[in-house]
């Protein structure tokens, strides 16, 4: 599909028929899930941060300016799990009730894994998606001054469980596991 064919891109634009986060005249809004059961949910998302020479050999130096960068991160991705509603505009308020950031050197790369639970009418993907890059931001800021070309890549979910939808895995979660 040609980008001006493409909705999303300054295309045709979007029928607006029979959207969930949209009212009968087009507006935005939030799906009531007021009726829906509060059931357990959970979440895994990752993302990664490729790693310069210059920061990676501060990192397993222990040299890091600022601090310990890694456990900045984490406390960071908590953090940016909670605010979550606060940056995706359709996204609920949830009470969740635990978040943990993980973060692993792996080569050059730094890999950052959130896990998000809630016991809740709506899902915690957001939750964990926000939070694994929030961490990798921070991490960013916490090492910017050894060398800005960190690369932030490959955020995605690799796990869900809990709502309507069941539970899913990502292909390459069943690969790994499969594997192992």
């Amino acid at each position: 599909m040609a980008p001006d064919e493409c909705p999303a891109l300054g295309g045709k634009g979007y029928n607006m028929g029979n959207y969930s986060h949209f009212d009968d005249s087009g507006r935005p809004m939030m799906v009531d899930v007021g009726g829906k059961e509060r059931t357990v949910r959970r979440a895994v998302a990752e993302c990664f941060v490729e790693l310069p020479e210059a920061v990676y050999k501060a990192l397993c130096e222990g040299e890091v300016a600022k601090g310990d960068p890694v456990r900045v991160a984490e406390l960071g991705g908590i953090m940016g799990a909670k605010r979550t509603p606060d940056l995706i505009p359709l996204c609920h308020s949830i009470n969740l009730e635990a978040v943990r950031v993980r973060c692993e050197l792996a080569q050059r790369r730094l890999r950052i894994e959130c896990e998000a639970s809630a016991r809740d009418a709506t899902g915690v993907e957001m939750e964990a998606l926000v939070g694994a890059t929030v961490a990798a931001l921070v991490f960013y800021d916490m090492c910017k001054a050894l060398d800005k070309g960190m690369v932030i890549k490959e955020a995605r979910l690799l796990e869900k469980s809990g709502g309507r939808s069941g539970h899913w895995k990502s292909e390459s979660e069943k690969n790994y596991e499969e594997n192992a």
